[in-house]
């Protein structure tokens, strides 16, 4: 049995996106946005927005801001770093290899060689030595089963897992170790950045919007957030946790990363996405292998539907924003009369739903128009990633909808550049191709992976009714 009491000087801060309401009592954030409710004498706890664990009480508190979403960690215990080992899964990749183990500072690693031609040699070391042990399988046996079997050897409470592509940056593993003292948390994964941004213009496209990169703001990880999974290139897990969910599902050709973040959600862990850590992973070095790799990564869907029902959906939107997206799209007077009428009636819902706040009608008409935009622009992303193939068919046959589908998948890409842009990242007009290619492969992998497995589950998008 877990004992889940936040530890006394843990703290949450309040998310900056959360709005609070009558001195602090009603706070509305999170994802998916919700209300919540606070005690005076719970509201009174936070003050500033930030709350500090320093008795029972402030423990319920600290930890119902945490589950609801609407606040982020703040840990000042730190787990030592002789708890942590590093697994190296590697198969014939002993430069990046070699390059891993040089940035490593005093570690405790497992490099386990699955089935390389040549057994690996680790390369002498100089000032501060890791300890290092190699593990030999005669055989390759995938990416997975090398983590499972680092896992099984590994003696400590923490174990991470670093693919021979990356290198670690100062800091990154004290900075997510931090997040262990939550004894809910799991899994904890760095922020992974291109290893030399500016050498390609794949290379500047990666590093702001890669298929590892998870973006700058800290996050929980569940299927429906913001962050949905992590990637197992680099993270850190409790290792018991890991063991009692099974480890990595070795049948699984792509997508196990993601399986294993849903599982660990499924029972009840909490993961989280920090940012402030960082990991660099060596670019894509062709155009062909960085588009296999996208449809690869497509591919990987259609298993996680059948595993995940309602999950791995591509899209999940409001019922009400798609009936009003729909009816205002046709253009016609009907048409914005319904759609018009549909966020009426949204808003009436929204203020009842807001009644308890100061001016419920202006709240409810924010919180409207952030929905029913948000809606839009996912709708637009799925037109152009997940169902590009229907969303060509239809401007083969619509000059209505061909001009929409331009419309919308322009802006969409131009949304996306003004969200993720970086200092020295790429002009808008390679980016949104640079988006476009990137969402024909993704989504020509989703089809390919459904019609492999004949399931139309990956496919299928969820309309909630709130």
């Amino acid at each position: 049995m877990r004992h889940d009491r936040l530890p006394d000087g843990f703290g949450v801060r309040i998310d900056p996106k959360v709005r609070t309401y009558s001195g602090g009592r009603l706070l509305v954030g999170g994802t998916p946005t919700r209300l919540l409710r606070l005690a005076p004498e719970a509201a009174a706890l936070i003050g500033d927005g930030y709350l500090e664990v320093t008795d029972p009480a402030s423990a319920r508190v600290a930890r119902r801001l945490l589950d609801s979403g609407v606040a982020n960690p703040r840990p000042r215990l730190l787990p030592s770093l002789e708890d942590v080992t590093v697994i190296v899964p590697v198969h014939n990749n002993a430069p990046e290899l070699s390059r891993l183990l040089s940035a490593l500072r005093g570690h405790t690693v497992i490099v386990v060689d699955d089935g390389s031609d040549r057994p690996v040699r680790i390369p002498e070391q100089r000032g501060n030595r890791c300890r290092i042990t190699v593990l030999r399988r005669d055989r390759r046996h995938g990416a997975a089963a090398a983590r499972n079997f680092g896992l099984r050897a590994a003696a400590t409470e923490f174990v991470a897992f670093l693919d021979p592509e990356v290198v670690p940056r100062t800091g990154w593993l004290e900075v997510m170790l931090g997040h262990f003292s939550d004894p809910k948390v799991a899994l904890v994964a760095p922020r992974i950045l291109a290893m030399d941004p500016d050498s390609t213009l794949l290379a500047r496209y990666e590093h702001t919007r890669g298929s590892v990169h998870r973006g700058r703001r800290e996050s929980a990880v569940h299927a429906h957030g913001p962050v949905p999974y992590v990637p197992s290139s680099a993270v850190l897990v409790r290792r018991l946790a890991l063991l009692a969910e099974g480890g990595f599902d070795e049948s699984m050709a792509a997508g196990g990363d993601v399986d294993l973040c849903w599982r660990l959600d499924r029972a009840g862990w909490r993961l989280r996405y920090e940012p402030a850590a960082r990991v660099a992973h060596s670019n894509p070095v062709s155009l062909r292998k960085w588009f296999a790799h996208k449809v690869t990564h497509g591919t990987g869907v259609a298993p996680l539907a059948q595993r995940h029902p309602g999950l791995a959906a591509p899209l999940s939107l409001p019922i009400w924003t798609g009936v009003a997206a729909l009816l205002l799209g046709t253009l016609s007077s009907w048409g914005i009369v319904g759609g018009l009428l549909t966020l009426g009636a949204t808003m009436i819902r929204l203020r009842r739903v807001f009644a308890g706040l100061d001016n419920p009608t202006r709240v409810a008409a924010i919180y409207m128009t952030r929905g029913f935009t948000g809606g839009v622009w996912r709708l637009a992303s799925a037109m152009s990633r997940h169902y590009w193939p229907i969303t060509l068919l239809g401007m083969l046959c619509s000059r209505r909808v061909r001009h929409i589908a331009i419309t919308l998948a322009m802006a969409e890409g131009l949304a996306d550049w003004f969200t993720h842009r970086e200092p020295g990242s790429l002009d808008p007009a390679r980016y949104v191709l640079c988006k476009r290619l990137d969402d024909v492969a993704y989504g020509a992998g989703l089809w390919w992976g459904a019609a492999r497995i004949r399931s139309a589950a990956a496919l299928k998008p969820t309309l909630p009714s709130n």
